[in-house]
């Protein structure tokens, strides 16, 4: 069974950077696509970026230039660099992962989940 767990998250002020890691461990097969997502209290789950097999790479509008996404073969992690934290960015960050080669911005693509990470962004 793959696990994904996270790491990194804190308490930061509006316009710091932070960086997230999820290392991924077990299963037969290690996932493909590996993606973030993150979800504010009484907002749905959302994309925020993705790695899918070749390197290929998304992310969502509001991050572009400003998080990056990079995978760690050796290590078996990937990685989530922020930068220019917004106070609207305060989310629950989660780690995900899928076999399946085709990089999905949907939640419910994903199998396999991380507990998540706290990110707070104060003003």
């Amino acid at each position: 069974q793959v696990q994904l767990v996270e790491s990194g998250g804190g308490l930061v002020q509006a316009g710091d950077s932070l960086r997230l890691s999820c290392a991924v461990t077990g299963g037969t097969f290690s996932p493909n696509t590996l993606s973030w997502f993150r979800q504010a209290p009484g907002k749905e789950r959302e994309f925020v970026a993705g790695m899918g097999r070749g390197g290929i790479r998304q992310s969502a509008s509001s991050v572009k230039g400003r998080f990056t996404i990079s995978r760690d073969t050796p290590k078996n992690t990937v990685n989530l660099q922020m930068s220019s934290l917004r106070p609207e960015e305060t989310a629950t960050y989660y780690c995900a992962g899928a076999l399946g080669t085709f990089l999905s911005q949907s939640p419910r693509d994903y199998p396999y989940w991380g507990q998540g990470t706290q990110v707070t962004v104060s003003s």
